[in-house]
Formats: structure tokens, C-alpha cells, sequence
């Protein structure tokens, strides 16, 4: 068997003897009492992409949902699939009572130039394109393609669109949403300028961070 990775074991030490020194209380309070985080957040996979580290999140204030490309699912209680979101925003909702769910894109995402550009499935289960198949609607309703570069950050908005939209499909989330409880928020992270776009949920704008 291999070792450990050492970038993990050194990283462990440091939390141990740095983070966890300042956070002990907090971290025996939520071993004791549960987690009770009020903002679950759907992001992607990508490891630049970190939504503890992006909103400079202490342990416990946020519940992290990742996947390609941001996605949720329509809802489907009968199929055979893609249910791994689906369960994470069910026990978000139901058992966690979250007040906010943001749907988390951003620029360079892997997922959605995959599907842009149609390339080779990269085993044969092709489990990234089969995925990445949900966003057909929405790359459709985009119309002609502009620029390469352009094309991909629509896309990467729709995305983020399409996952608010999904959400609504769920009858355990529309509910709370139409009663006032939960609220629904789009954002897309720049990587390389580290500056954060919020949906208006007015005109579907995605607008700087005031």
C-alpha cells in the first residue's frame, strides 16, 4: 500500500498544531451539538474553486454540495440517477432547514468547455459527458455561437441558470422558497482576478461584488 500523501500529512499537522489550536472550542461545540449552517453551497468540482476559502468560511457555516460543473439535477424521484446532488439538497432542506442555497460557477470550468468543444469521452462509461448532457437545454437557448472564449462564459452562466431552475423542481424546495424561508442565489467566480459576480434575481444580470 502507498503511503499517505505527504502534502496531506504536513498539511494535517499544521491545522493541528494551528487552526484547530484557535478553533477547538468551535469544533467541540459542533461535535457536541451537530452542525446547524444556514447557506448550503453548490459548486464544482474544480480544485480552484473552493467555496470555504473563497468566502472565508469558519467550520460549520457552510454546507458544500460539489460536482461537474455546478449542476443539480432536475428533480427525478424514480430514476436511477445523478441522485448524489439531489440527496445533498434533501438533507440541506429537510434536515438542516439551510435558509440560502447558492449555485457557485465560475470561469475555466473543465466541465462545461468539455461539452463546448464535444470531446472524446475519457472512459468508455463517458460518465463526464453523459453528465454534462443536463445543459443541452440551456446551451440551445443561447443561440449562435460568438467567440470560443465568449460562448464559454454564457455557457458557464446558463449553467449556473439551469441549476436555479432544476431547484425549483423540487417540490421540498419550491415550497419554502414560495413561503418565504429559503432563497435561491446564482454567483460565478473569476479565478484568475478573485472577483466574485452575484445574479440579480431581477434582470438575471450577474453583477460584481459592491
Amino acid at each position: 500500500m502507498s503511503a499517505f500523501p505527504l502534502r496531506l500529512s504536513q498539511g494535517y499537522r499544521g491545522f493541528r498544531a494551528g487552526r484547530f489550536g484557535t478553533e477547538q472550542a468551535r469544533y467541540r461545540l459542533l461535535a457536541e451539538n451537530g452542525q446547524r449552517p444556514e447557506i448550503m453551497v453548490i459548486g464544482c468540482i474544480d480544485s480552484r474553486v473552493s467555496p470555504e476559502a473563497i468566502f472565508d468560511a469558519a467550520p460549520g457555516e457552510l454546507l458544500v454540495a460539489r460536482n461537474v460543473a455546478n449542476l443539480v439535477p432536475a428533480y427525478e424521484p424514480n430514476g436511477d440517477s445523478q441522485h448524489g446532488t439531489s440527496a445533498a439538497l434533501e438533507f440541506a432542506v429537510k434536515a438542516l432547514c439551510v435558509k440560502h442555497i447558492v449555485v457557485l460557477g465560475h470561469a475555466h470550468c473543465g466541465g462545461i468547455s468539455a461539452f463546448a468543444n464535444d470531446i472524446e469521452p475519457l472512459s468508455p462509461g463517458d460518465f463526464i459527458g453523459k453528465w454534462m448532457s443536463q445543459i443541452a437545454p440551456a446551451a440551445s437557448a443561447l443561440g449562435p455561437r460568438d467567440s470560443h472564449a465568449s460562448y464559454l462564459r454564457r455557457l458557464e452562466f446558463a449553467s449556473v441558470d439551469l441549476s436555479l431552475n432544476n431547484l425549483m423542481t423540487f417540490p421540498f424546495v419550491r415550497r419554502p422558497v414560495e413561503d418565504g424561508v429559503l432563497a435561491l442565489h446564482g454567483a460565478y467566480f473569476g479565478i484568475a482576478e478573485g472577483e466574485l459576480l452575484v445574479r440579480n434575481p431581477v434582470t438575471g444580470a450577474f453583477e460584481a461584488m459592491p
